[in-house]
């Protein structure tokens, strides 16, 4: 096999890891709450709090810590907060009175031994006016009651502390400076701009793969009804050979969604600084490949000879003089994303790269017919669920959200996926959205494309409009439900399958053309060669 071979199977393989939800990553919360419902005076939402620090009276770190569920709601607006003393609790872990003098102090407290509800119990009755609890994990924890707790009026906010930023504040108050802190909970836009530009991203991905599958398709097909016209006895001898399009078969579906399993286990038990290096070189394997494929067909309108004249390159075999002008710039476009992959602006090279690999997907990877769509996307449907909520029955954690999140790596996150900063949210963050929840539907969307032109269909009669019209309210549900679930992660999916399959299957079952939709895949069509020889 040729090395270009090789390299676009690897290529392909990539597509195995992308099966990602959409998230939107508003703060690392480990949730542990399911079992400590809302009740008298524990009934506050959980928030993300800023903690504001002043050094010597000079403005210094501000950290991230989340709000308990019980307390005093935290202002909102910074201007209404107050700049108050820290001190360090005396015991550290506060459940017992405190030793030191309090008055109208925040309490910085060490997690354990007794309640949370009891230290802030203890830290009110000495007169402070917040308590601040250090987790012992860097990550944040969500503070509830106990069921069976009563008399609640806890009247000062408590706040949880990752552990860093905790040991960070006792080791400066423990130095001998004055240390004081501010705290408020800034509310989050109801709708960020990055969620409007991700979905018209996504739907404008799905868009453009679909008419270059389509147009390919047309254009394949004139040439196979030319060769059946002018060559029918030669043709007739030869056997099919490849045309560059790998069609999916349901077997093949239902492996697709069983090695994504496993991969995604695979990432998440062996989830590690080297382990992601290794993803981000085979997203720069796809990434140039998908890259290089788009710009010469975009340019090979304009340098059309360059672009037929071709060269014989060792290991490559034929190469278009146009290709071999492209590929430079497209290694040099991925390495220096791969290198400076951690500063601000780099997600805008992971979204250039990372479109440019689902649309080359979208032309070469083809659903033959309704059948294996509905398999695949179904398939897909309940992976996104399980790997999402479910898992936590057997993992204790949503696996398919760690791995996104990128734990236990230096990393933001696996590179599979498209991202846009959160441009108004005073938290800051990304909104992402995975390869998959792309790329599975953008399979079924561009099929309906080509059935329809194979079968000279208008766009009000035929079932492409219908199925991007049915993903993008699909997609958009899907940030309704991030938005109403506190910005949780939420597989796309799940909302996304049935509007758009459900669309395909209604509008096919009411045209009578569900049979052939489901089997076929194509319209039937009168035979060039048997024309010719009646």
């Amino acid at each position: 096999m040729e090395l270009r071979g090789v390299l676009r199977l690897l290529f392909l393989a990539v597509i195995l890891a992308v099966l990602l939800p959409g998230l939107v990553i508003g703060g690392d919360i480990v949730h542990e709450d399911d079992e400590a419902p809302k009740q008298p005076g524990c009934s506050n939402n959980f928030v993300l709090v800023k903690v504001q620090t002043w050094i010597d009276n000079r403005e210094a770190d501000e950290f991230v810590g989340v709000g308990a569920r019980f307390g005093t709601p935290l202002q909102s607006k910074e201007r209404h907060a107050n700049r108050t003393r820290l001190i360090i609790a005396d015991p550290p872990d506060l459940c017992s009175p405190p030793k030191n003098k309090v008055a109208g102090d925040v309490l910085l407290v060490h997690r354990g031994n007794c309640k949370f509800t009891a230290k802030a119990k203890v830290a009110e009755a000495a007169g402070a006016s917040a308590i601040l609890i250090i987790n012992n994990r860097r990550e944040l924890y969500k503070m509830v009651c106990d069921r069976n707790e009563t008399n609640l009026n806890i009247n000062i906010p408590a706040v949880m502390l990752p552990q860093n930023a905790g040991e960070s504040l006792e080791s400066t108050i423990k130095s001998g400076v004055a240390v004081s802190v501010q705290l408020y909970s800034p509310d989050r836009p109801l709708v960020d701009t990055a969620e409007v530009f991700l979905w018209l991203m996504a739907v404008s991905t799905i868009l453009c793969a679909s008419y270059w599958s389509a147009w390919s398709a047309r254009e394949a097909s004139i040439e196979h009804d030319k060769l059946l016209k002018d060559a029918p006895e030669e043709l007739l001898k030869m056997e099919s050979g490849s045309s560059g399009v790998v069609d999916i078969n349901t077997t093949s579906a239902l492996l697709f969604v069983v090695i994504a399993s496993c991969f995604l286990i695979l990432l998440y038990k062996r989830m590690s600084s080297w382990f992601v290096e290794l993803l981000v070189v085979l997203f720069c394997i796809g990434g140039v490949e998908g890259l290089q494929t788009c710009l010469v067909v975009l340019l090979s309108r304009w340098f059309k000879r360059a672009g037929e004249s071709f060269i014989k390159v060792p290991f490559f075999g034929a190469v278009s003089y146009l290709t071999l002008a492209v590929s430079p710039f497209c290694i040099a476009f991925a390495v220096i994303w791969a290198v400076y992959r951690r500063i601000s602006f780099a997600w805008i090279g992971q979204d250039i790269l990372g479109i440019a690999l689902i649309i080359t997907v979208l032309q070469i990877v083809r659903v033959p017919n309704l059948k294996v769509g509905t398999v695949l996307l179904g398939c897909a449907f309940l992976y996104d669920i399980f790997w999402v909520f479910i898992s936590k029955r057997w993992f204790h954690e949503s696996v398919m959200i760690v791995v996104a999140r990128g734990d236990k790596t230096r990393e933001d996150g696996v590179p599979m996926l498209l991202k846009i900063p959160r441009m108004f949210d005073p938290w800051g963050g990304y909104s992402i959205i995975g390869f998959g929840d792309i790329l599975l539907p953008g399979l079924l969307i561009a099929f309906s494309l080509r059935y329809d032109w194979a079968a000279k269909k208008n766009l009000r009669a035929g079932y492409f409009l219908w199925s991007m019209i049915a993903y993008g309210t699909g997609l958009l549900i899907t940030y309704v439900a991030l938005n109403l679930m506190d910005g949780h992660g939420q597989p796309a999916l799940l909302y996304i399958v049935p509007f758009t399959l459900g669309t395909f299957l209604t509008l096919g079952k009411k045209r009578g053309e569900l049979q052939n939709l489901w089997t076929r895949g194509e319209p039937e069509r009168a035979c060039p060669h048997l024309q010719q020889t009646d």
